[in-house]
């Protein structure tokens, strides 16, 4: 990759701002390839060039992935002047990042949310030409049927008009559970559609986006970085 100012690449990693990464350098704390760095001015190839802070690597890399188990009550945005953001369960180093949410879930939905600087990825799971599927469980508060099941797959009207692409329905139980399936993201489009069949969302939570599913061992609330195998799967979307 092209070359960095030093004081940027520590920067970029959300643990200084930039003027701390500059008094770093300055006080001859920062290596490149065993050799302290001049000023702030001075670039390097982060992938290759070994880079120390007090004598740790700075792990740098070129995006962020982070997996959220997001709950009910926490906006889908980067910022809000009155309520709780999904950026707010972050810690601050991962905040300065400038990670921001792919797609959206509603304020009372929980579950799979991924968090990432990577612009040109968040284009493509989002592009409705990739088709990209996102599995939700819903809890209503009148069964479904498999009458149901087969509007879903013909593509469901809502209540406005617009037509719906064809999407999945699985009956759980009574069929007051369901497992949908959706390959578009159309505002509020799950409470939409089970609406326009005479039922209403009472819980919702997704549960996979593509090939990213959300780990089990997160709480509602916490989080994690993606593997590298999470990465290269999501990544490897055309």
């Amino acid at each position: 990759m092209a070359t960095q100012r030093i004081d940027k690449l520590l920067a970029s990693t959300g643990r200084w701002s930039r003027q701390e990464a500059k008094a770093l350098i300055k006080a001859g704390r920062v290596l490149v390839d065993g050799i302290p760095a001049g000023r702030g001015e001075q670039k390097a190839d982060p992938s290759v060039s070994r880079i120390l802070v007090d004598g740790a690597d700075l792990g740098w890399q070129a995006h962020t992935y982070v997996m959220l188990n997001k709950p009910a009550g926490v906006l889908t945005a980067t910022e809000d002047q009155r309520q709780k953001t999904v950026l707010d369960l972050l810690p601050e180093d991962l905040r300065r990042r400038g990670l921001f949410p792919v797609g959206r879930l509603d304020k009372d939905t929980e579950g799979l949310l991924l968090l990432t600087d990577d612009g040109e990825l968040a284009h493509r799971l989002l592009s409705p030409k990739k088709h990209v599927d996102k599995v939700y469980y819903a809890r209503l508060d009148q069964p479904l049927a498999p009458a149901d099941c087969a509007a879903f797959a013909e593509g469901v009207v809502l209540a406005d008009g617009a037509r719906c692409r064809p999407a999945l329905l699985q009956l759980l139980g009574d069929g007051r559970e369901a497992l949908i399936t959706l390959w578009e993201g159309k505002f509020h489009q799950v409470k939409r559609m089970t609406a326009s069949r005479g039922a209403a969302v009472v819980y919702l939570k997704r549960l996979s986006m593509g090939p990213l599913a959300l780990d089990k061992a997160l709480t509602p609330g916490s989080f994690r970085y993606l593997t590298a195998e999470e990465v290269a799967k999501i990544g490897g979307i055309p």
